[in-house]
Order: C-alpha cells, then sequence, then structure tokens
C-alpha cells in the first residue's frame, strides 16, 4: 500500500524493517534513523515506510529489566526527534506497518506523528 501510494505519487520511496534499527552496538539505530529520515529529507517530497515499527516502536520501560535506556528505546527516541522536526511543509509523509498495534508507545502514536490508523 505504501509503495503503491509513492508510485502514484511520483515520489521517491525510502523502506525499512523496524529490526533494520536494532543493533547491539550502542549508537547504531538512532545513526540509521538519521540517516534515513536526512535522505527522505533531501529529496522531498518523498514517501519513509518502515514495516513492524513494533519492533523500535514498543511502549518504552516494556522489555528491559534495568530500567534503564537500552538501544531499542535510544532509536524510538531518535525516531520521535527526527518526526518532531518535520513542518507540515517538509514534504514527507511517514507511513508504517504493524500486527501489534496494541504494543505501540503512546508518544509514537499521538497526533502530530502517526495520528491516522487503517485497521
Amino acid at each position: 500500500l505504501a509503495k503503491a501510494i509513492a508510485g502514484e505519487a511520483e515520489c521517491p520511496f525510502y523502506s525499512m524493517s523496524g529490526s533494520d534499527f536494532i543493533e547491539m552496538f550502542v549508537g547504531v539505530g538512532p545513526s540509521r534513523v538519521r540517516d534515513l529520515f536526512q535522505q527522505a529529507r533531501a529529496s522531498a517530497p518523498s514517501i519513509i515506510f518502515i514495516d513492524e515499527i513494533d519492533a523500535v516502536g514498543r511502549k518504552r520501560g516494556s522489555s528491559s529489566a534495568g530500567g534503564g535506556n537500552d538501544e531499542r528505546e535510544n532509536t524510538l527516541n531518535q525516531m520521535l526527534v527526527e518526526m518532531d522536526g518535520f513542518s507540515s511543509g517538509a514534504g514527507v509523509v511517514v507511513l508504517a506497518g504493524t500486527n501489534r498495534a496494541d504494543i505501540l508507545d503512546p508518544a509514537l502514536i499521538r497526533p502530530g506523528r502517526f495520528d491516522r490508523q487503517i485497521a
């Protein structure tokens, strides 16, 4: 669906899986997020599609026993920062897919980020 939208809009299409952002090395996930959004902004108008966003967008604090920020949470935080950096005229649309909308972090699905859900 996201690729079809990009085709109809005749704009660049960037696609990644949520698990592509998760690495065991600190800083790699947030760096990948920054790079993706930077590429999309540079070629705007464009569309970003993140498949299985629940891999990175899970509710914070739900997976780390130590209570600290793990790499997944750092990656999610960077994604939220990048999405907040878009103005209405930025020309970048972000779409995502998941089978587990119930476990997504509320900050991710609030208005201004992913504010529309298609079931």
